[in-house]
């Protein structure tokens, strides 16, 4: 997270029987758990569209089809003491290999090589107490789903 900069970024919106593929992760500062989709910076010169596919198969290894964009928030946002700002454009897609959907474990690491929690969350539990980011995310999921 850049002090000071814009983060424009891509997050993949993957859904199945009513739950959201996610990675869990915790503010250092303040010990909340929070939930957000997988994605990542857009490079210069790329799509959204392409950074979301590039995205995809860099931290899932997986192919997507019927790619739809969802829409853009604004993430204001305080992690481990520091204020960061993100232009967030969401895609909604499905997976190409169906065994995806199934599949329990997701191995990722983040930067530093620590390992990143990767699960298959309940909807429902983001409207009983589970912090969804970026804030709005569920209503846009909820109101631009078309299936």
């Amino acid at each position: 997270m850049q002090s000071g900069k814009i983060r424009t970024i891509v997050l993949g919106i993957f859904l199945h029987e009513g739950r959201l593929l996610v990675f869990e992760g915790g503010d250092p500062a303040t010990g909340r758990i929070f939930y957000r989709p997988l994605g990542g910076g857009i490079e210069f010169g790329e799509q959204s569209h392409q950074a979301f596919v590039r995205e995809s198969r860099e931290e899932l290894g997986a192919e997507v089809t019927h790619a739809r964009y969802l829409g853009m928030l604004e993430n204001i946002f305080t992690l481990d003491g520091r204020m960061g700002h993100e232009m967030v454009l969401l895609y909604e897609a499905e997976f190409a290999d169906p065994a995806l959907y199934v599949r329990e474990a997701f191995p990722l690491a983040n930067d530093n090589g620590e390992p990143i929690k990767v699960l298959w969350k309940p909807l429902a539990d983001f409207e009983t107490g589970a912090l969804l980011v970026p804030s709005g995310l569920l209503e846009l999921i909820r109101n631009g789903r078309t299936a």
